[in-house]
């Protein structure tokens, strides 16, 4: 198959692409959960969404340690791709709705880019994780049993 820009790469190339972004998304997700469980621990992530005016502070940062720590480890792992993917991105939603909507683009000025890449990057992820993935392997040998005969 072909592209504007000429032949695709070729497929293990393809999956040792989506192996390193997940590898990338992963890590990224994994230091943002760990320092809301961690460095700053879920009371003070609490405390800091609370003033931030976001509902049910508490349950929001169990909800985004879960979903930062426990997606990116997914993510790195290809394990429950499309579960990761959707939880990354309704948390990365919610940044947006209670945190980032309104400021701008730019991260640095509290904009929305960031958010936006990891919720698209995850979605994304989720759905098409590459061979390199536990999620492959595993669905690979459920795809080769034989039927039992009836």
């Amino acid at each position: 198959m072909s592209t504007v820009l000429g032949n695709r790469l070729p497929p293990a190339a393809q999956d040792v692409v989506l192996l390193l972004a997940r590898l990338l998304l992963g890590a990224v997700l994994i230091a943002h959960g760990w320092q809301k469980l961690v460095d700053q621990g879920v009371g003070a992530t609490a405390d800091g969404f609370a003033q931030l005016g976001i509902p049910a502070p508490t349950a929001a940062a169990v909800f985004a340690v879960v979903a930062e720590l426990g997606g990116g480890v997914l993510l790195v792992l290809g394990l429950l791709t499309p579960v990761a993917g959707l939880l990354v991105a309704a948390t990365m939603a919610g940044a947006w709705w209670f945190v980032h909507r309104g400021s701008g683009l730019f991260a640095a000025e509290g904009g929305w880019e960031l958010v936006a890449a990891l919720g698209l990057g995850a979605l994304v992820l989720g759905v098409v994780p590459g061979r390199l993935a536990l999620d492959h392997v595993l669905a690979g040998r459920g795809a080769r049993r034989e039927p039992v005969a009836a």
